[in-house]
């Protein structure tokens, strides 16, 4: 049960960045690095969603959670927290990418507009549902289960990482996904979060991503309307600490 868990949620991944890959034609500005808006966006985020959502309240799905919670719990006795740290690997990897020297579709200070502005839609979604949903985790620490944040952290991150390098391999986004998936994976293993958790996680993580490459055009002309005379550069990072998200800003002159 759980093996095929791990292999529907890692085709989960390889199908949104493939998904993506053959529509990016459509998607991309002629002119400027922005993602325009396209339906064919919301397909993997809004089954990922929906099966989460559905799944509050379905007795099926429910007891398919609770399957492989039993089977998790059984076959496994040592927990492995890496899922605190992968949760972050997919998005610090595009800037470690531009450090050495491989340079994906926007600047510093685009991209970092861009990845706050996903992480705020992200954090404020995923905190407000926990808020609202009350959902106890499978070990019974506490009530805030429904979605997992770990999960939609890191595949904010993935689509982030997908949109910055697909230019130049899909293979940055794939394995953007691969870790992603893998700390879906953990969140379960470790005993944390259901799968319905994960699966809305997600799929929150890969549309706030969307919704920040949308929106970037609009943010960029708010925030920088005299760019082309200010040489200075800016520098937006989110950070989470496991209780808190915060936003941390550098600005060299």
């Amino acid at each position: 049960m759980f093996q095929k868990t791990i292999l529907l949620l890692f085709l989960f991944g390889l199908c949104s960045a493939n998904a993506q890959q053959n529509d990016s034609i459509t998607k991309i500005d002629s002119t400027s690095n922005h993602l325009k808006f396209s339906y064919k966006q919301l397909i993997i985020p809004s089954i990922l969603i929906g099966y989460g959502v559905i799944g509050l309240g379905s007795d099926q799905l429910l007891s398919f959670n609770s399957q492989i919670r039993n089977e998790v719990t059984e076959d496994i006795d040592e927990k492995i927290t890496i899922d605190d740290f992968s949760q972050y690997a997919p998005a610090a990897s595009v800037y470690v990418l531009n450090a050495f020297g491989v340079k994906g579709k926007n600047n510093m200070r685009d991209r970092s507009v861009i990845f706050a502005t996903s992480y705020i839609i992200m954090a404020t979604t995923v905190l407000s549902l926990k808020s609202i949903v009350h959902e106890e985790r499978p070990d019974g620490s506490s009530n805030n289960s429904f979605p997992s944040g770990h999960t939609a952290t890191a595949f904010a991150g993935a689509e982030f990482l997908w949109q910055e390098y697909k230019d130049k391999s899909i293979w940055y986004g794939i394995a953007g996904y691969a870790v992603a998936t893998g700390t879906g994976l953990f969140r379960i293993y470790n005993n944390r979060h259901w799968l319905t958790d994960v699966a809305a996680g997600a799929g929150i993580g890969i549309l706030s991503t969307k919704v920040a490459y949308w929106i970037n055009p609009y943010i960029t002309r708010k925030l920088f309307k005299s760019s082309s005379e200010n040489k200075s550069t800016s520098m937006i990072m989110p950070f989470y600490n496991g209780k808190q998200y915060g936003l941390g800003f550098a600005k060299v002159f």
